[in-house]
């Protein structure tokens, strides 16, 4: 089972995940990262690297956030593929700081 990506990327977009990815399976919107389960193959590279840690195995998920695990596979399909690490956002760093890291 694949990796998601969680609410904690709102508004943040860190995309240190993407610059380690073996397999190009991040999407982006304007205001976060998703993974295309389908693409993902569990390597786990992604989790520690994640300065919010928004990545989750989905094994990993608490049950209030399981409604990731559609999401992630829903806007992968129509979203742009992220292919090498950009800036996150300009909220990026007041958001990780109200996140506790």
């Amino acid at each position: 089972m694949p990796h998601v990506v969680t609410d904690q990327c709102d508004h943040c977009r860190y995309t240190e995940c993407v610059a380690v990815c073996p397999v190009e399976c991040f999407h982006a919107d304007e205001q976060r990262l998703y993974i295309d389960p389908i693409v993902c193959i569990d390597c786990g590279a992604c989790v520690p690297v994640c300065p919010v840690k928004a990545v989750v195995d989905v094994f990993d998920l608490p049950n209030d956030a399981r409604s990731s695990i559609a999401l992630n596979a829903e806007l992968s399909k129509v979203l742009p593929l992220i292919k090498q690490k950009q800036s996150p956002l300009e909220t990026a760093e007041a958001r990780r700081l109200a996140l506790g890291f």
